[in-house]
């Protein structure tokens, strides 16, 4: 590896780490592509009216996406966050000012109970309360059009195009007709939904009055994200975020929510480098990376090693990893652990509810790559029977 790979992290006595989990936040999102870095970079010793840059960048973002606005939010979970006030209190300045206290206003957010998810509680922090629709079971559209009421804010739906189809649930478009018919706006979390790129903006252009991008799944800051809706709620999130607090002065839930101009040319330099890259060598990069480490691995008894095929989204291939505790004297809980804790330090995961170790190739290099099938050869090795 290069000599100079992490010495700003080690000058501070951190030991840097090989990412092989993905974008996640917890190791610090994404890597700035080389095109935002130089945009950002450009953009540092100019001052320019934060209103006047949200809403520029928004316009051409919208025009990029062929939706009707959009605006530039500090992550995907802040967009949530200022969608959900802005259903609950609109434009109203006095409500405005009073969130998070919601008394007057509409703030139930409802979810299908077997949609909930770890984010969905980003739609509670502006003061809303989450509310759960059908059951374990499912959802019918009964249990629908029952719990919408005058105290309905939105309702809220996250997208997995990668995942299969529920179909004990309510699809999207089911919920943006039973939800608009009762005159109520519809959020979609859409976070990773960047590829492909027919998905980038997709959900807006079914109906869904709001929808959010994790902007770091395309190569800008990890901090950053990108609101997409209607002209009317991105006018009122806008009015809502710390620009709305600072230009308007008015006291919003949204002045934690602070993002730099830097930040925001970033998003709109990665959204022009995203809709034009060639995502067939992007894509055959990211297969290379995973066959590294399954080639590496392949001729090894004890293991089960299949590669992750999936190219939607936002993390595209990988693979899982079933060790065999009967041949090695270790299981894969134990195991991830036990990577963590090599040279260098591996970070992978058993993700909830799964049971198999999930490599992501997401945040590594060609030679990380090598690395990793090469430590986890070496690692099995020694802890034979």
């Amino acid at each position: 590896m290069n000599s100079k790979w992490g010495s700003i992290y080690q000058e501070l006595g951190l030991e840097p780490i090989i990412n092989a989990t993905g974008s996640v936040t917890a190791l610090g999102g994404s890597i700035v592509a080389e095109e935002v870095r130089e945009a950002m970079e450009l953009s540092n010793d100019v001052y320019i009216p934060m209103t006047e840059l949200e809403k520029k960048v928004g316009d051409e973002i919208a025009k990029i996406l062929d939706v009707p606005a959009a605006y530039i939010t500090s992550g995907a979970g802040s967009a949530l966050t200022l969608a959900a006030a802005a259903f609950m209190a609109g434009k109203d300045d006095d409500k405005i000012q009073q969130l998070p206290n919601t008394k007057g206003m509409p703030n139930k957010i409802l979810i299908q109970k077997r949609q909930r998810y770890w984010y969905d509680r980003c739609m509670e922090f502006s003061g809303g309360t989450l509310v759960e629709i059908g059951t374990e079971k499912g959802t019918s559209k009964n249990d629908l059009i029952n719990a919408i009421d005058s105290e309905t804010a939105c309702v809220h739906y996250p997208v997995y195009e990668q995942d299969e189809v529920d179909e004990n649930i309510l699809s999207l478009e089911e919920v943006i007709e039973i939800t608009h018919s009762k005159n109520k706006p519809v959020s979609v979390d859409a976070a990773g939904q960047i590829y492909p790129l027919e998905n980038f903006g997709k959900y807006v252009k079914m109906g869904a009055d709001f929808q959010c991008i994790a902007a770091k799944y395309m190569g800008a800051p990890h901090s950053t994200g990108i609101a997409l809706g209607t002209k009317d709620v991105i006018d009122s999130i806008s009015r809502h975020s710390f620009v709305g607090y600072e230009s308007r002065r008015i006291r919003g839930i949204g002045r934690p929510h602070k993002i730099d101009r830097q930040e925001i040319i970033g998003v709109y330099t990665a959204v022009k480098r995203w809709m034009g890259l060639n995502h067939e060598e992007r894509l055959s990069y990211e297969e290379t990376k995973t066959l590294n480490i399954i080639n590496e691995l392949s001729a090894i008894d004890g293991i089960k090693v299949k590669i992750i095929d999936n190219i939607i989204g936002h993390q595209p291939f990988g693979l899982s990893l079933n060790i065999d505790s009967n041949v090695y004297k270790t299981n894969n809980h134990d195991f991830v652990e036990l990577l963590k804790n090599s040279t260098p330090p591996i970070w992978t995961r058993v993700p909830d509810g799964e049971d198999s170790i999930i490599i992501h190739v997401f945040g590594m290099n060609i030679e990380q790559s090598n690395i990793v099938g090469k430590v986890i050869k070496d690692k099995l090795e020694e802890l034979k029977h």
